[in-house]
């Protein structure tokens, strides 16, 4: 079964990162106020970005990486920086052997 990390657009130009098996329905889900207090306080407008993953701890770790960047490098990574988006999941398998 595919995970995803999904990026979104959210009111106040801002952006949210989160993981689901079905982006689609998470998002309907977002946008009837259920799930993550951010997007109750920041609604969602639209997807910006999904990675499809093979594995439940890989997303997970990649939704926690693309959650510490800094705003300029999401924007990049939901433009398709590839350059970011490699070193993202280069770093997964190396995260997982720390543990």
């Amino acid at each position: 079964m595919p995970h995803f990390v999904y990026m979104l657009r959210c009111a106040g130009n801002r952006i949210y990162t989160g993981y689901a098996v079905n982006v689609e329905a998470r998002l309907e889900e977002h946008k009837l106020g259920k799930g993550a207090k951010f997007t109750r306080a920041f609604p969602p407008e639209r997807i910006l970005k999904t990675f499809e993953l093979d594995s439940y701890r890989y997303a997970l770790r990649l939704e926690a990486r693309i959650k510490k960047l800094s705003k300029s490098q999401k924007e990049k990574l939901a433009n398709g920086d590839k350059e970011i988006e490699q070193k993202l999941m280069a770093s997964l398998p190396e995260l997982l052997k720390k543990k």
